[in-house]
């Protein structure tokens, strides 16, 4: 039997958008179940609306999303940061690149005082996101 833990990131109607640029990044297979397919919602306002998705990416990476119904609250916060991490500095750079592209950096992505390479942004959709390459 396997256990993996993974980040599930709720949206407000931009779910779609957000896992296709995630798809984008990190390359794999994206699923994606509306409420309509899913006979999850009876509002024809949410019949379009991403039920679940799942983004399933080379190396076993594994990101889930979710559009957060009209009638449940959705607050962001700081409280949750995304982190993506391994030896391959290519790889991780190429991550990075887009990640950033239209987000706010708010650490660039370079040698840390550790001695990896490491950088933090929050990305376009409002999600924090933490690459470190190390050794590199």
């Amino acid at each position: 039997m396997t256990v993996r833990l993974n980040p599930y990131l709720n949206f407000r109607d931009t779910a779609r958008q957000a896992m296709e640029f995630y798809r984008d990044v990190f390359g794999g297979e994206l699923e994606i179940s509306t409420f309509a397919d899913l006979h999850a919602s009876e509002d024809p306002a949410e019949q379009n609306k991403v039920m679940h998705s799942v983004l399933t990416a080379p190396g076993g990476l594994v990101l889930m999303a979710a559009d957060t119904p009209d009638a449940m609250t959705l607050t962001g916060g700081d409280s949750i940061t995304v982190s993506v991490s391994g030896d391959q500095l290519d790889v991780l750079t190429g991550y990075w690149d887009k990640l950033a592209d239209g987000g706010t950096v708010s650490m660039p992505f370079a040698t840390a005082p550790w001695g990896d390479t490491f950088g933090m942004c929050v990305d376009r959709f409002g999600v924090r996101w933490m690459v470190n390459a190390a050794g590199s």
